[in-house]
């Protein structure tokens, strides 16, 4: 006669693992008689007049006003196109002439710009206030058709 092929632990395992299956679904059978319930409508939040959000439906007598679906701008508004002086005044604050490169600082807004000499009409040195007109550069602003002031 053969020995049985139960061990002790294979029967203890067997015990854990029924005990922790008949907890499982002792949990399940409790979260579902204490949860509300109510589906989606339970779920639903809305936005009353103010923009405060409640659990009740807006009344649509209340309603402010209707929206056409092309009012609606998605992305970032178009510029507007303002009419600004394209000339700016500023000084040289650093000129380079054996590199032909330099810097000029706006008066207006402080900010300085790159200067090339290809962007320059007339001579210039460092100090002197002049007038150019602005181009977007790989970098960033660069000044272009300066002139004495």
């Amino acid at each position: 006669m053969g020995r049985s092929q139960e061990t002790f632990s294979k029967k203890e395992k067997e015990k854990k693992r029924l005990k922790k299956k008949q907890d499982k679904q002792k949990k399940r059978e409790e979260r579902q008689a204490n949860s509300e319930g109510g589906g989606l409508d339970n779920m639903m939040a809305y936005l009353d007049e103010n923009g405060n959000i409640t659990d009740t439906p807006p009344d649509p007598t209340k309603k402010k006003a209707v929206f056409k679906a092309s009012d609606i701008e998605i992305g970032i508004p178009k510029k507007i196109e303002e009419d600004v002086d394209p000339i700016h005044n500023g000084r040289v604050e650093f000129f380079n002439d054996s590199k032909g490169f330099g810097f000029i600082k706006d008066l207006d807004n402080q900010e300085k710009y790159f200067v090339h000499i290809n962007g320059v009409l007339e001579e210039i040195r460092e100090g002197d206030k002049v007038s150019f007109e602005l181009e977007r550069g790989m970098k960033g602003m660069n000044a272009v058709r300066v002139k004495k002031a």
